[in-house]
């Protein structure tokens, strides 16, 4: 333990070049995807931290570039205090192997994961073989059954000869979880990890995680779609969620801090999106102001939200507003102007609407 968190990004930042055919690209200058822009998170030991948003929004490039498997094009990535791809590029103090032991993670779809040609037992035998190569077949195995008991099949020994086509979706997650957790990692990134599996497998799976955690003292940061499940997992854990909005980290704190007292209008509008978030509210108008999300090829300027905001002023447009702590006594930020009540968003002037709002669709 040196300290530092378990995993720091700072100015973070992932780009792509948009696909182009054969004639545009020799024409034009390849389009560019923002997909992370200027995202700052640092993971602690035991940490859990659940980023949410919309389908695009960056949250898996996010969560897969926080493990070292996709490369930023700005800002770094530390484990410890360790450089991830300075340790990739042979420069750092820390092999990067033991990095990548370090940083597992868990797939939305556990069946492409796993090598339908191989048992279960065969499956979780290779990375022991490579990390642990001092344990005998014995071992290896003894330890392996032990863990599948504790995801709860049995018995072992008859889960372990299966192929994965022969358990079903949640039994495949399990061993997915143990696959990650047989390398004692310090984070885990679940992405999407319970979205497919029916509500009550899907509590059960996400209090398992949360069990093993205090087992085997790991991280987790958790990619969902859905705030009803990011609530259950930082509620119950004490960790954060974070809001992901066209790239961009807008918010982020203690979950019932998040949901009960959103500070980023985007964050009001997936709470509004989510009716069993609280069920006995009433229903009120969509707090927003248009429906199409913008392009994060061309995203708008200022605060990208602007463009959707019921609340936007014209200095929305102009200027961005940073992820700053908006209340001293918790660890509550949120990227508004309206936080600060000296802002000049006070004297802007409001946006007229352009675009139809979602209560005129119809």
């Amino acid at each position: 333990m040196t300290g530092a968190p378990v995993v720091e990004l700072q100015n973070l930042e992932v780009h792509f070049e948009k696909d182009q055919g054969l004639l545009e690209s020799v024409l034009n200058e390849p389009d560019v995807v923002g997909a992370v822009d200027n995202v700052d998170l640092a993971i602690d030991d035991e940490d859990v931290v659940v980023l949410v948003g919309e389908s695009g929004c960056g949250k898996t490039t996010l969560g897969k570039t926080a493990i070292g498997l996709q490369k930023p094009t700005g800002g770094s990535v530390r484990y410890r205090g360790h450089d991830v791809w300075d340790a990739k590029r042979g420069k750092g103090d820390v092999p990067f192997q033991e990095i990548r032991k370090s940083l597992q993670i868990i797939h939305q779809d556990p069946g492409s994961s796993l090598n339908p040609n191989q048992t279960v037992l065969k499956t979780l035998e290779a990375p022991l073989k490579k990390w642990q190569d001092d344990l005998s077949q014995a071992d290896r195995r003894n330890h392996i059954y032990g863990m599948i008991e504790r995801v709860g099949m049995e018995p072992a020994t008859d889960y372990a000869h299966r192929y994965p086509h022969q358990l079903s979706g949640g039994e495949k997650q399990r061993i997915a979880l143990v696959r990650a957790l047989l390398m004692n990692p310090d984070l885990i990134l679940a992405d999407e990890a319970v979205s497919a599996l029916d509500v009550s497998l899907r509590i059960e799976m996400m209090d398992l995680m949360l069990e093993l955690q205090e087992d085997f003292g790991t991280s987790y940061l958790f990619i969902s779609h859905n705030l009803s499940n990011a609530r259950y997992l930082a509620q119950k854990a004490g960790g954060r969620i974070g809001i992901m909005y066209l790239g961009e980290l807008v918010e982020i704190g203690p979950a019932e801090e998040v949901l009960q007292n959103p500070q980023h209008p985007y964050t009001k509008v997936l709470r509004w999106a989510t009716a069993d978030i609280d069920p006995e509210d009433e229903v009120e108008e969509p707090p927003v102001r248009a429906i199409d999300i913008p392009d994060p090829v061309d995203p708008p300027s200022g605060c990208r939200f602007h463009t959707r905001c019921p609340e936007a002023r014209e200095v929305c447009a102009s200027s961005c507003p940073k992820l700053d702590r908006w209340d001293a006594y918790n660890e509550h930020h949120a990227a508004c102007f309206r936080q600060d009540p000296n802002h000049e968003y006070w004297e802007s002037e409001e946006i007229a609407s352009e675009t139809p709002s979602l209560a005129d669709s119809d």
